[in-house]
């Protein structure tokens, strides 16, 4: 039966931390929240915990995951180096939304890295995680806590959705604050390369390295599955999303045409995760209404996207339509996971056809 344990996201109890360390030394699954997401932990270089995490997600062998130290001094321990821009890099992000593309240590299993010769490293910055990782004194190896390629969980009642029995420990902070997964960087090329956007913008990135950093989102299309995140059809909900992506204004009339015609022409009930200023006109419609917030605030965007796409399930829409937003800052991050998760991506020269 699943332990589900609140704790104070700013000042968690270490009794409750020291047991929970002890379930995942034991070989356990631990839920927790990290800044980015709720994390699905097992002790990092015990094959058998690692095995139990690909079992409670059905998540393919193929797909490696995250491991998580509590300290740069750490990464020793996973890593079997540590280059100069990787130091930079967390001199200026660490504790925080950035996992490093690392060569791996030979201790770390070849089930977390899916047999390649890096390792994905974070050091998060939420309190529970890390005191999480110290109390149990073991690197965490921890992918997202809900079902594969589904939406991610960004509260622990997400995870026991998701998840259920399946996890020994949940231990529930509340809902998580930044709410897209961590920034994935490749430091082991050169330039470095982005594997997936997230709480770390790349222009953050950039500044600190003094260099560019190249946009990789394409990698998975060419059989390339080098870090998390990367599978093109991804954080997707359970009824299908339409993106509509093009210019804004066009992207906001074709949504909105789209929606009155499915939700009055097809009687369909209708779900749209859009940011505050599309809400009042779909609202009329009868459409069920995600409201992401203001769009000149993408943090705040990224803090309810995962959330709204739950919210849309659980209010038993048959759609979802949502359209993209610039991809400066964290917006680049909400753009990648509205791609991956969609089932329909709605340009001006296929408009016609979509309608």
């Amino acid at each position: 039966m699943t332990r589900v344990v609140r704790v104070d996201p700013e000042h968690p109890d270490p009794a409750r931390l020291a047991e929970a360390g002890a379930v995942l030394r034991d070989g356990g699954l631990v839920a927790f929240p990290t800044e980015t997401v709720y994390g699905l932990g097992a002790n990092a270089l015990d094959p058998a915990a690692v095995a139990r995490i690909f079992a409670a997600k059905g998540r393919p062998a193929h797909d490696p995951l995250i491991v998580h130290i509590a300290a740069v001094d750490e990464a020793a321990r996973v890593a079997a180096a540590v280059p100069e821009r990787a130091r930079a890099l967390w001199a200026r992000f660490a504790p925080g939304p950035l996992t490093l593309i690392l060569p791996k240590h030979p201790a770390v299993p070849a089930a977390v890295t899916a047999g390649k010769p890096t390792v994905a490293v974070r050091i998060p910055a939420h309190p529970v995680a890390l005191g999480l990782i110290r109390a149990a004194g073991v690197p965490i190896a921890a992918p997202s806590a809900n079902k594969f390629g589904h939406t991610s969980p960004t509260t622990a009642q997400h995870v026991l959705d998701d998840l259920g029995a399946a996890v020994d420990w949940i231990l529930d902070a509340g809902p998580t604050p930044v709410g897209v997964e961590s920034t994935i960087v490749d430091v082991t090329v050169d330039p470095p390369a982005l594997l997936r956007p997230g709480g770390v913008p790349r222009e953050a990135l950039e500044d600190a390295l003094g260099g560019p950093v190249v946009w990789r989102g394409d990698a998975a299309a060419a059989g390339e599955v080098r870090a998390p995140g990367m599978l093109p059809r991804h954080y997707a909900p359970r009824v299908p999303l339409w993106l509509f992506e093009g210019p804004r204004a066009w992207a906001r009339e074709a949504l909105w045409q789209t929606a009155a015609q499915l939700a009055r022409g097809q009687g369909q009930r209708v779900g749209a995760l859009v940011p505050h200023a599309d809400a009042a006109r779909l609202r009329p419609l009868g459409v069920v209404v995600a409201d992401l917030g203001p769009e000149h605030d993408p943090a705040g965007m990224a803090r309810r996207l995962f959330a709204g796409l739950r919210d849309l399930e659980a209010a038993g829409v048959e759609v979802i339509l949502a359209r993209t937003v610039a991809e400066q800052d964290v917006g680049l991050a909400i753009a990648d996971r509205l791609r991956r998760a969609a089932a329909h991506i709605v340009r001006p020269a296929s408009r016609a056809a979509a309608s």
